[in-house]
């Protein structure tokens, strides 16, 4: 065990031997924290939370009570083997979410990156790889072997559905149940959602020009409500050297996946 002279642990907690706790972390009260964690440093448990695993968690992030990170996936496949969890920094992980490990037969890693935001009762399940900036609002469910890109806000009681994609700063609005993959920057809603144009306000938060704005709009339409195969336009617009926000679209579009993707309803 290896525990920094800085840190402040709660009489009622307990640490197992083989943890790594850096510079400056706070263990509250009645919180567990296994043999092969690793926590980087000022990391903040408040109470009453429990880290199991091979989990690593990065600086400055705080979790709050009756949360349960890296523990066993839900996964009847699963038997015990050796998988990882992988949290970065800055991130707030509120009341009651769980985060699980991943499984040997989706690579064996679940992995979080920096500055998100999971609100309570939230869930991500094993093997999903979630990017930097995300939030995932009150009871949103993220199902196994999910990619969700930078800058995705996932509303509350929204479902995700496994192996689904969600491209870079898209919006899924409450209570939306997601079974296709999702474009960048594009926003959908609804049960078995559709794609219902894309996110202006996320696009404006994050600095893009009007002029930027008003051309993705342009290609949107001639993507989604012109004539002819999806690919096909994706294709011509990716080879017509475009703007870079209509590129990453086609990209996402053109990319070798099983799922189909979130359209309009015509």
């Amino acid at each position: 065990m290896s525990i920094h002279p800085s840190v402040k642990i709660h009489s009622s907690a307990v640490i197992e031997d083989g943890a790594v706790i850096g510079r400056d972390c706070n263990i509250g009260p009645f919180c567990f924290v296994g043999r092969n964690v690793n926590l980087s440093e000022r990391v903040f448990l408040i109470s009453h939370v429990s880290i199991f695993g091979d989990t690593q968690i990065g600086n400055n992030t705080k979790i709050w009570p009756f949360a349960s990170i890296g523990h066993d996936p839900q996964d009847l496949k699963f038997s015990g083997e050796k998988t990882k969890l992988v949290i970065g920094k800055d991130n707030k992980i509120r009341e009651c979410v769980s985060i699980n490990s991943g499984t040997e037969g989706g690579g064996g890693l679940t992995k979080i990156g920096n500055n998100c935001l999971f609100m309570l009762g939230s869930h991500v399940a094993h093997d999903c790889i979630i990017g930097d900036n995300v939030v995932i609002a009150n009871n949103g469910s993220i199902g196994g072997h999910v990619i969700i890109s930078d800058n995705v806000i996932v509303g509350g009681l929204a479902g995700i559905h496994q192996f689904c994609r969600v491209g870079e700063g898209a919006m899924i609005g409450a209570v939306t149940m997601v079974s296709k993959d999702v474009i960048p920057f594009g926003m959908v809603v609804g049960d078995r959602c559709s794609l219902n144009g894309i996110n202006l306000i996320g696009l404006k938060r994050r600095g893009f020009s009007n002029k930027e704005i008003l051309a993705l709009q342009k290609d949107f339409n001639f993507l989604f409500h012109g004539d002819g195969n999806l690919k096909d336009k994706a294709e011509e617009i990716y080879n017509s050297n475009g703007n870079d926000l209509i590129n990453i679209i086609a990209a996402f579009i053109l990319a070798d996946t099983s799922r189909k993707i979130t359209t309009p309803i015509n």
